[in-house]
């Protein structure tokens, strides 16, 4: 006859113990961590766009003082230069070059090592865009931006919204253009996957959130609602996470649209990305201020 032997109390517990902690999901916030404030000498009017290069180091903008910014989590703030085009968004490509919406022009265009601008693209069908706003590049090199329409003081008085709606479109890398979506109210925050297979755009109007597979042509397909939330800026992590910048919080949700965490913070912020040598600190451009928050995930930018 087999004897069979039974677990104590106390093993039982140990044993329930155990199976409970590898069912726990991991924290996305590092342990102890708390938000802190950038502190820096400049003074901001309305900072946007951050993104990161392959040092870390985050580049953001200050669209009404017409400056760029960078911020070294060692380093502090300096200035990159005050002659930004009226840059908005901005995002390096795989080759760490900087590219912005620059809306002193309407156009679309990247900084040479010596500060200079560039235009990619500017005038879709003979009229100039309504202000590029936001942008991603694909892992191909193609450029992903919104272009919905906010009236700038810096522009002349007869400056008018002449495109027929409010766009998002897609630059080939051979420069063709395409308008990929002409649907939406006011089209904002853009972010795609680090596989380039999936996009996510925000629509500010809507308070809404959608995610599109990618074809292999650029454009898109599958239109699916992925959050009801708008967002300014969004950013992505290694996990899939997509972080929304709305209302006074940073949220975050999972892949299959979870609400994970919100940060509040103290100042409505405007944009977000990771940023620091281990690419683990989550950079928040606040419009006259910028916050910190060390993370337990890190961030999928090209750089």
């Amino acid at each position: 006859m087999i004897k069979l032997k039974f677990a104590t109390p106390i093993a039982l517990s140990l044993l329930l113990n155990c199976f409970a902690q590898s069912e726990k999901k991991e924290s996305i916030i590092a342990p102890n961590a708390t938000l802190e404030l950038v502190k820096s000498d400049y003074k901001f009017a309305f900072t946007e766009g951050p993104s990161v290069n392959k040092k870390g180091h985050v580049y953001f903008s200050d669209q009404p003082e017409n400056k760029i910014y960078i911020w070294d989590e060692k380093k502090g703030v300096s200035l990159y230069t005050d002659n930004a085009e009226r840059a908005n968004g901005l995002s390096f490509d795989n080759k760490g070059i900087l590219y912005a919406c620059a809306e002193e022009n309407n156009q679309i265009g990247f900084f040479d090592k010596n500060k200079n601008f560039h235009i990619v693209f500017e005038n879709f069908d003979g009229k100039h865009l309504n202000g590029p706003n936001d942008l991603w590049i694909s892992p191909k090199h193609g450029i992903y931006f919104t272009d919905p329409y906010w009236q700038r003081p810096f522009w002349d008085k007869d400056h008018k919204e002449i495109q027929d709606t409010k766009g998002v479109y897609y630059l080939c890398p051979k420069g063709d253009i395409y308008r990929v979506l002409d649907d939406y109210r006011i089209p904002n925050g853009i972010i795609g996957t680090p596989d380039g297979r999936t996009l996510y755009v925000a629509d500010m109007g809507a308070r809404q959130t959608f995610k599109y597979d990618i074809l292999p042509n650029g454009l898109l397909s599958n239109k699916t609602l992925f959050a009801k939330y708008g967002s300014d800026g969004m950013t992505i992590d290694n996990k899939g996470n997509i972080y929304f910048t709305t209302a006074n919080k940073v949220i975050i949700v999972s892949p299959n649209g979870e609400t994970l965490e919100e940060i509040t913070i103290p100042e409505a912020p405007t944009n977000v990305c990771f940023g620091g040598k281990k690419r683990n600190i989550l950079f928040i451009t606040s419009r006259t201020t910028n916050y910190t928050l060390k993370m337990n995930v890190k961030g999928v930018d090209k750089a």
